[in-house]
């Protein structure tokens, strides 16, 4: 199969381009997609004379670029699946989707939370829960430190619990990754005995840095189910989250701590700096946790089943939507619902 997708969201994409089909991605001259063999770069003003079979949508602007540059409605004219990253705004339970009117374009959501709290109306839905490539146990825990993993933390605020990482630097040397995490001394008022910024790494040496940490901290409050966690956890560390969003449904209490009390997750923080053993242990925990719910082997078999629908659908759009919902394996795929969140 032959997918057009923009590169959005690198961590998503980087599992997603892992898959058996051929993969083109509009070159902007901006972002650095993480290539596959089968994927490549495509220049805007080329994207008609290639054969696309389905497109996966990412952002509502996409729908205009589909129609401008190939010259077709994705959904109507093209098969096409909306993936949903985010967790609704403002509110958490009244927004109604953008495509809840629509019943061509199913939505894929990224986690259970995303499907429960969006009003989806009448569009089809789905979950495929992320998968995490597996890069090893990489965990050392050398460094007594916590590592946190945070783009544009002064930007977003109390979204991503910036404002709650003076507290835990009480407990433990707080050590910063990702983009404008430079801003964040300044802004917090931390000098460099509680607070140190690595900064925006590229993937490989994110990792490599990242899990000589002693434990890695994850302070979201809201957000659909952040990525780096599950990262951080497929690599062997432990970690120390609130409770909040999708994190309780990946995140056995084994593996660290996870509650919102800051008490309890600050208690914990002393506890791994003084004790490595520990630490190795409650890692060992979290790896496991991610390598048997998010295993690449199991993302990339629901995506060939939704796009294999999705493209088959719209060549017999008379038939119903989740008629060929059966076991897996017997050749056909898994059905979408019509349930609304």
């Amino acid at each position: 199969m032959r997918i057009l997708v923009w590169h959005v969201h690198g961590g998503w994409m980087d599992a997603f381009l892992r898959g058996d089909h051929d993969y083109l991605l509009p070159d902007d001259g901006e972002r650095s997609p993480p290539l596959t063999p089968r994927a490549r770069l495509v220049a805007p003003h080329e994207l008609r004379d290639e054969q696309i079979d389905v497109v996966v949508l990412q952002r509502l602007e996409e729908f205009e670029l589909v129609e401008r540059l190939l010259g077709r409605r994705a959904g109507r004219e093209l098969p096409a699946v909306f993936v949903e990253h985010n967790t609704p705004r403002p509110s958490a339970v009244d927004e109604r989707h953008p495509l809840a009117d629509r019943d061509d374009v199913p939505i894929v959501h990224v986690t259970h939370l995303n499907r429960l709290l969006w009003d989806n109306g009448r569009a089809p839905t789905r979950v495929i829960e992320h998968g995490i490539p597996d890069d090893g146990a990489l965990y050392t825990g050398e460094l007594a430190s916590l590592g946190v993993v945070i783009n544009e933390p002064v930007r977003r605020g109390r979204v991503t619990g910036t404002d709650l990482l003076p507290r835990f630097a009480e407990a433990a040397p707080i050590d910063a990754f990702g983009i404008d995490s430079d801003l964040l001394p300044a802004a917090l008022g931390l000098g460099p005995g509680r607070l140190r910024v690595v900064g925006d790494l590229p993937t490989q040496r994110l990792h490599a840095e990242l899990t000589r940490r002693r434990a890695y901290l994850h302070p979201m409050r809201w957000t659909s189910l952040g990525l780096s966690l599950l990262e951080a956890m497929s690599l062997g560390m432990p970690v120390l989250v609130l409770a909040t969003t999708e994190a309780p449904r990946a995140v056995p209490p084994e593996a660290g701590a996870i509650s919102c009390d800051l008490d309890e997750l600050c208690a914990m923080a002393r506890r791994l700096m003084n004790d490595l053993d520990e630490a190795r242990a409650r890692g060992a925990v979290a790896r496991a946790a991610v390598r048997a719910r998010y295993g690449l082997e199991r993302f990339l078999h629901e995506w060939d089943a939704v796009l294999a629908e999705v493209v088959h659908e719209h060549r017999m759009p008379h038939a119903a939507v989740g008629s060929a919902s059966v076991g897996a394996g017997s050749g056909a795929v898994a059905g979408l619902s019509r349930r609304g969140g």
